[in-house]
């Protein structure tokens, strides 16, 4: 995959976009992080409906989001275009208390203004 630097319009290429992204998230900026979602963004999650728009994001991370608190660690982030995958583990605490650390992959779509328009997640975790 290609590593250039595409620029949105407001100038930050889609790697800072998704770097500011775990900022935000880690540091519980809800609104902040919902900002750099396009109002009709998708957002797929396993064990969630898909979440549409600013509203659903809003509930997800205020309301549903079983995560309490934690730190998102990015081992390794590609990105071609406004296309940006990446590879981490997240280590934090629940909502019921719980300590929880578990490897993730993202993948991030971007318009061309920079914001997401569609993000999917997947985490490393035994299922069967």
């Amino acid at each position: 995959m290609s590593q250039r630097e595409n620029t949105s319009e407001a100038g930050h290429s889609p790697a800072d976009a998704v770097r500011r992204y775990y900022r935000l998230v880690d540091e519980g900026d809800i609104d902040g992080l919902v900002q750099l979602f396009d109002t009709t963004a998708e957002y797929l999650r396993p064990g969630y409906e898909k979440l549409t728009g600013h509203e659903e994001l809003t509930r997800f991370y205020r309301e549903e989001r079983v995560i309490e608190s934690g730190r998102h660690s990015v081992s390794k982030l590609v990105h071609d275009g406004q296309d940006v995958a990446v590879h981490g583990v997240f280590e934090g605490k629940l909502r019921d208390g719980t300590h929880t650390s578990l490897r993730f992959a993202d993948f991030f779509q971007l318009t061309p203004s920079g914001t997401f328009s569609r993000r999917e997640t997947f985490f490393f975790a035994p299922m069967v």
